[in-house]
């Protein structure tokens, strides 16, 4: 597994977007259980725990972010706050939409433990636009539970129920992308099987990780298999294209990879955005394929993914970057097994010997082991001798146990048979191992030797002639 993200911190129901509302309704906080319907996430200091929520265009006012968006001052002057669990030392980012409601309105951003938050800045705003403001705060030493908080300083009109206008809330950690790597099957496996690598990208940060791109480098030892590249889970999940530039992934031949774009709004030419996973838990799983090649017979295939991301909760984008776990593929040794057989004369006459010369070849890319060489002498010869370089031949089966070959080594056979009948006589010779034969159309062959009746014989084996007599 890849590392373990930090300890993530972010607002529940930043943009007031729950419960739905129409036009405007003041409903209890969130401590408020036994109601049925209140607003997530959000506490008020106000004594009757109420909170206005207002919807987009209401008094012909526009929400900034979404469709719904909050009143600071519902029926009293008060503090809307979020206590979050953090980690000291961290860099959290914030970022908000102000905005008066009969003229200018001030509030106050208040951040610290519990009971001790410190104000962090002001903001007045008048009623013809929203103010967009963002800054930072770093947990200090000893503060595993942070409040962010809006206090009420001012508001147009001197009426408590009136003013300060509040969307687009966000307060938290950076983006952190997860990655987490498989192969299906897990093997050990053999020259010529294909995997399946999956990834599966999660944000364990706070905010959103923009213009997300997944690379995978295709492990050495493999080969890319064309049209398996696949959005799994997550944003826009489906088959994807493997002409670069065509659709949100596609393979570079050049670079031997295969790029994901992912998140919403993803396309060709750039990544989209992964929220994290306390609005998508299962974040997103991307797969591809790939065959064995030869030369990774007993070998391991090792590989792991990247991705690169960015950070937009400040004032410039913060590249990051991150890495999966190392998948570790065991393949089992391979051999190519070749076999040649000759005779060292294709016509005789019944009664003479016929003899065979048969050899095979491990072409690698491991050591053959348990060789069996299969050349059972048909009808009409009768076995008379073999000699062997390796191993022993045994004229009942008509195998011939070679053993062990290395890489790159032969072994050859010569046996001998009395040819009893006359007529064209074929026999094969087959080789097998233990290891997985990356190419099996060259494990046999076969010879066919023509046997004439006497000496002065016209040839049994050709056409076109008059018949033996």
């Amino acid at each position: 597994m890849a590392t373990p993200a930090p300890l993530r911190v972010a607002l529940a129901n930043g943009s007031f977007e729950q419960p739905d509302v129409t036009n405007v309704e003041i409903l209890p906080d969130a401590s408020q259980t036994q109601a049925a319907k209140r607003v997530p996430g959000w506490l008020t200091t106000a004594s009757d725990h109420m909170i206005e929520l207002w919807h987009s265009g209401f008094n012909g006012v526009p929400a900034a972010d979404g469709v719904q968006f909050a009143e600071l001052n519902a029926y009293q002057v008060s503090t809307l706050y979020q206590d979050l669990p953090t980690t000291p030392g961290t860099k959290l980012y914030w970022r908000l939409y102000h905005r008066g409601r009969q003229g200018d309105d001030t509030m106050a951003l208040d951040i610290g433990a519990p009971g001790s938050a410190v104000e962090q800045r002001r903001f007045t705003d008048g009623n013809t636009a929203w103010g967009y403001y963002t800054g930072t705060y770093t947990v200090p030493a000893g503060q595993t539970l942070t409040r962010f908080a809006f206090r009420s300083v001012s508001a147009a009109g001197g009426n408590p129920s009136v003013g300060n206008f509040l969307d687009g809330i966000f307060f938290g950690t950076a983006p952190y992308v997860v990655l987490d790597k498989t192969a299906v099957p897990a093997g050990p496996l053999e020259v010529g099987d294909v995997v399946t690598y999956r990834v599966t990208a999660r944000n364990e940060g706070g905010g959103a990780a923009e213009n997300l791109v997944l690379t995978d480098a295709v492990p050495d030892g493999t080969t890319y298999l064309p049209g398996s590249l696949r959005i799994v889970d997550g944003p826009n999940t489906g088959t994807k294209s493997d002409a670069q530039g065509d659709d949100q992934a596609y393979y570079d031949p050049a670079a031997d990879s295969v790029v994901f774009h992912l998140g919403d709004g993803a396309s060709g030419v750039q990544g989209g955005s992964l929220t994290s996973t306390e609005s998508l838990p299962a974040g997103t799983t991307v797969e591809y394929r790939v065959t064995i090649d030869r030369a990774s017979g007993g070998k391991q295939i090792s590989n792991t993914a990247t991705a690169s991301y960015e950070n937009h909760l400040g004032d410039t984008p913060e590249p990051l970057t991150s890495t999966s776990n190392e998948q570790v593929t065991q393949v089992k040794p391979a051999a190519d097994l070749t076999v040649t057989k000759a005779a060292d004369a294709t016509t005789v006459t019944v009664g003479q010997t016929v003899t065979y010369r048969v050899t095979v070849r491990n072409s690698g890319p491991n050591q053959a082991t348990g060789v069996t060489v299969t050349d059972q002498l048909p009808d009409g010869l009768a076995f008379l001798s073999a000699d062997g370089t390796s191993g022993s031949y045994d004229p009942a089966t008509g195998q011939w146990t070679v053993g062990d070959l290395a890489e790159g080594a032969t072994a050859t056979l010569v046996l001998r048979a009395k040819a009893t009948t006359a007529g064209p006589i074929s026999n094969t010779a087959t080789a097998t191992g233990n290891e997985k034969d990356p190419d099996t159309t060259d494990n046999s062959d076969t010879v066919t030797v023509c046997v004439a009746p006497a000496p002065s014989c016209c040839d049994p084996c050709a056409t076109r002639q008059p018949a033996c007599s």
